[in-house]
């Protein structure tokens, strides 16, 4: 695991990012589960039903989780560095569903 490393930029982070989720299954989790997320904001957008952020969130959580604890076996690097890993996790998404990181 990371020891206490401050990253200034996204760029720099990005690389420790994609070594914490390394297992092909943890990967696609993430994908899954942000892939329900950006569904279930669309949602919120065109019904207005603001809770399904809520939502959105728990669940793009668990299925990341899950990832992390039963297959990466390590600690989710959302709790160090919260906005670059929401932005990782977007990136990694869109890196998977164009080809560039294998699912």
């Amino acid at each position: 695991m990371e020891q206490a490393r401050t990253y200034r930029t996204f760029a720099d982070f990005y690389p420790f990012y994609l070594s914490e989720h390394a297992n092909r299954t943890s990967r696609r989790l993430h994908f899954v589960g942000t892939s329900i997320a950006a569904l279930l904001l669309a949602a919120t957008a065109i019904t207005q039903q603001w809770w399904l952020i809520v939502v959105a969130l728990l669940q793009g959580y668990a299925f990341a989780w899950v990832g992390h604890f039963r297959f990466e076996r390590n600690r989710p690097a959302t709790f160090t560095y919260p906005f670059y890993s929401l932005a990782g996790d977007w990136r990694m998404w869109w890196e998977i569903l164009t080809g560039k990181i294998r699912f």
